[in-house]
């Protein structure tokens, strides 16, 4: 008898939904992360903390020094639990694990990003940080980018890939600090050549700045720039993107540079 009540039991029992972070840093309402909401919907239990304004170029910053707001809000829908708070992405996916979840989320997810974060702009992004922070306290995480910066941008080919990419790792053990950087060509679904698994490529901004007045007269700076690529490669992320591949860059938040340590090791300079 008490065999069958457990077996009883147990079917009753349903399986726990994953939980699914979701955040960015291009404010609590922008579409992007409406499409990244509506990607994933019935994949799992999706709970939002994202910033209340517009925070992108905030890099890895967190608020030091200042308070710390954070309100419940209704964006998405009765089924989707979302949080707005005044702090950066980073300071977001700080809160949601400490004081909205409680513990770890099964994977976060960052985005969808307006406008690109590939090569040197992962250094600068708070999309692709907001993930990095995750995957820093061992959450599978990926930041979403698209390569169009328009408000009204069209995200239905993003919203393909990202349910393809989550539905093919959800649940899936994957390694301690997993953490990739997605980009998303502009294009439609069919379009789009595929998937490609790239390495950063070495591009930059030639900046400037452009001197101007204020009608005040005063002098004030706006920054400017052109995107130039340096690397020539078919295995980086702006190849990819240029013929119409999506882009995915394994990434890491190790920063030390092997070689030279063993260079610096070996050459003894500063003994």
């Amino acid at each position: 008898m008490a065999t069958k009540k457990a077996a009883a039991k147990k079917t009753v029992l349903k399986k726990e939904q994953p939980i699914i972070l979701i955040t960015n840093d291009d404010d609590i309402t922008s579409p992007g992360i409406r499409s990244l909401v509506d990607a994933v919907r019935g994949l799992g239990k999706i709970v939002v903390v994202a910033p209340e304004r517009p925070q992108s170029g905030m890099g890895h910053a967190i608020t030091i020094g200042f308070p710390l707001r954070m309100n419940k809000v209704n964006f998405f829908g009765d089924d989707v639990e979302s949080w707005q708070t005044s702090g950066t992405p980073v300071d977001c996916v700080k809160l949601a694990v400490d004081k909205v979840l409680h513990r770890k989320p099964d994977i976060c997810l960052s985005g969808i990003n307006h406008g690109a974060n590939h090569s040197i702009n992962v250094l600068y992004s708070g999309t692709m940080s907001a993930a990095m922070e995750a995957a820093i306290e061992g959450i599978p995480s990926i930041g979403f980018s698209l390569l169009d910066y328009k408000y009204d941008a069209d995200f239905t080919a993003a919203k393909q890939v990202v349910h393809k990419m989550v539905s093919a790792i959800l649940n899936k053990k994957l390694v301690k600090h997993f953490l990739l950087n997605v980009n998303i060509p502009i294009a439609p679904p069919e379009k789009i050549k595929g998937i490609k698994i790239c390495k950063q490529a070495y591009a930059k901004y030639e900046e400037d700045f452009s001197e101007r007045l204020d009608p005040h007269g005063k002098k004030y700076y706006w920054l400017t720039g052109e995107f130039k690529n340096f690397d020539k490669g078919k295995d980086t992320d702006v190849w990819a993107l240029k013929n119409n591949y999506v882009s995915v860059v394994p990434v890491q938040f190790d920063l030390t540079n092997y070689e030279l340590k063993k260079q610096l090791e070996k050459s003894k300079l500063f003994q």
